[in-house]
């Protein structure tokens, strides 16, 4: 091992907009239910077995919607697992059968047993498993982060008061929920501006993720050196030219034509074919996911050595992926990311936490861009002419939300303060980033424009109880943001 080899911070970003009870087939919470059984359960699982240091964002919004298994949305879950999904692969299974493709049908059957699978773990206690998250993580060595209360893209946002409130609420919900915060925070998509730091220091986060592949170029050495910036903060640079090697739509790996084939379906959206046109062979598959993270550890030595010798002290390679990548886009992903877990100790890649690695790594001071990990690294995703409307709607909603929460003041009586928390939990649901993101990506039909607005006229009626001696709302919006903290909207 070379004397100046870093380590390998993988960090896997888990996250869902609130999909929970708003709407199912093809849209809503079906998204979750999969990946309940395709990712979640599945890395709970490795993140056990293995002990792998890895960093595992949760946003608060996600933890919102797990926590509600053990109860109704539990039920809702094993039925949608039980019955629509045990249903469809015993239907796709026949019909190609009856079609003369019998090594189809065979692979739609081996493919259902995945949900049967994810049924027997539930009902032996997983659903309480993931309501907590907490067993998968003290049994494995995962270094655990947090987010904004629901993913709200932060440059964009309207007001100090706003920005504080997705921080407080998102990082209250994370104490809650797991005893402490030790300082990790996911920007949402990666989105930075100069300043940003300083609230987040004042919220307690100690470390960051950036994307600075447009101001530094693709390879530069300096996407392995942590940032520290003027309000303390440590901004470490995502490396495209190693996270390339796997999310790339054209190269990377999951494209290879032994994988099982996302976008060609059956019937009933099931994928029994390989990228290449051939029925899905799963151990051909899984053999070359095990090859290919081989292959990706010794990139990694690679990257890690050449800094080293190259500016005489250790490097800091961090590679970020969105956990439900892998698993549900990449079928093979978690067997891809155990094998690069058990090949960085056979090659002597040391894997750590991403915090742990910022406190062995020395932090230069430079200025960083405004950026994100969109496409392309700016915010045209979340505020392009194409969601102007949306981005915009957001804002007004922040702003109002704002100057009622001033008007009525921390003495409110009862039936103010639960207008005023409806309010702010629409809001938080209209400030979700995934709204604009599957409008630009045309990725959810109208489902998207369907919550915002929705969200927004609940909004108004809640605001308007404030005002105008309207009936006062439940303040709950089913469990989003259970842990919402006022005082950033109600303080002087």
């Amino acid at each position: 091992m070379s004397h100046h080899r870093g380590p390998l911070a993988l960090v896997l970003h888990s996250h869902m907009p609130y999909v929970e009870g708003f709407g199912t087939w093809p849209f809503g919470e079906e998204w979750l239910w999969e990946a309940v059984a395709t990712v979640y359960l599945p890395l709970a699982e490795l993140l056990a077995e293995t002990g792998a240091p890895l960093t595992l964002g949760l946003t608060p919004v996600l933890c919102d919607q797990l926590e509600t298994l053990p109860g109704p949305a539990g039920e809702r879950l094993l039925s949608f697992l039980g019955g629509t999904r045990r249903e469809v692969h015993a239907e796709d299974s026949a019909g190609l059968d009856r079609t003369g493709q019998p090594e189809l049908a065979a692979e739609v059957r081996r493919a259902g047993r995945d949900y049967e699978r994810a049924i027997e773990t539930l009902e032996a206690g997983g659903r309480e498993m993931l309501g907590a998250l907490a067993p998968p993580v003290d049994g494995g060595g995962a270094e655990l982060w947090t987010s904004a209360a629901t993913h709200a893209l932060l440059p964009l946002l309207a007001s100090d008061a706003g920005l504080r409130l997705q921080l407080a609420t998102g990082i209250a919900s994370h104490e809650r929920r797991f005893g402490s915060f030790g300082g990790g925070f996911w920007l949402p998509e990666c989105a930075y501006v100069p300043g940003l730091e300083r609230e987040l220091a004042d919220h307690g986060v100690r470390v960051v993720c950036v994307d600075q592949t447009d101001a530094l170029g693709l390879g530069a050495p300096e996407h392995l050196e942590p940032v520290r910036t003027p309000a303390g903060v440590v901004a470490v640079p995502i490396d495209w030219a190693t996270v390339g090697l796997v999310w790339n739509d054209a190269t990377g790996y999951p494209v290879h034509g032994t994988y099982r084939d996302y976008h060609r379906r059956t019937v009933h959206d099931l994928r029994p074919w390989s990228n290449g046109g051939a029925p899905y062979r799963p151990a051909d598959a899984t053999a070359l996911a095990r090859e290919h993270a081989a292959e990706f550890v010794s990139r990694c030595v690679d990257r890690l050595d050449s800094y080293g010798e190259g500016r005489g002290r250790p490097g800091l390679l961090c590679c970020a992926f969105d956990t439900e990548l892998l698993g549900h886009w990449w079928y093979e992903g978690q067997a891809w990311l155990r094998g690069v877990i058990e090949e960085s100790a056979a090659q002597g890649l040391e894997l750590v936490g991403l915090a742990e690695g910022v406190e062995r790594t020395q932090a230069v001071e430079r200025e960083l861009a405004p950026s994100s990990w969109g496409v392309p690294k700016d915010f045209t995703t979340w505020d392009s002419p194409r969601v102007a409307d949306l981005a915009f709607q957001a804002r007004r909603a922040e702003l109002r939300t704002v100057a009622a929460a001033a008007t009525a003041g921390p003495g409110g009586g009862e039936g103010s303060v639960q207008a005023l928390e409806r309010a702010a939990r629409e809001l938080l649901g209209m400030q979700s980033s995934d709204w604009a993101f599957q409008i630009t990506r045309e990725l959810a039909s109208a489902y998207p424009l369907e919550r915002v607005h929705a969200h927004a006229a609940a909004h108004s009626a809640a605001l308007r109880a404030l005002t105008d001696s309207a009936t006062v709302p439940d303040p709950a919006v089913r469990n989003l943001a259970p842990d919402l903290d006022l005082a950033p909207l109600l303080a002087p």
